[in-house]
């Protein structure tokens, strides 16, 4: 199991969502996908890595779905580390 670690931008942006009622099923996939990220070969993730985006120390970057199907469709954005069994979250956002 892996220990979730958000960046200081994905913690603000989580905060925001979680104020406006009108993103209030986005809030809970991204949730959802937060807590399957402790085990990251969680098939419902959809996970694969994200080839333009490299993490602060050249780490291999992931996105995995938080929704699908849907409009602007949420992505979350995540590297192994800093340490040995923890994931960093360092964007979620709409997929264009």
């Amino acid at each position: 199991m892996f220990e979730i670690l958000l960046s200081d931008t994905v913690a603000a942006q989580l905060d925001r969502l979680r104020a406006d009622r009108t993103y209030a099923a986005r809030v809970k996939a991204v949730e959802k996908t937060l807590d399957f990220l402790e085990h990251p070969r969680h098939p419902g993730l959809q996970t694969h890595e994200f080839t333009s985006l490299r993490g602060p120390h050249g780490e291999k970057v992931f996105e995995a779905y938080a929704q699908q199907n849907t409009p602007a469709a949420y992505r979350v954005f995540w590297y192994y580390g800093p340490h040995r069994q923890q994931i960093t979250v360092i964007a979620i956002t709409a997929h264009p």
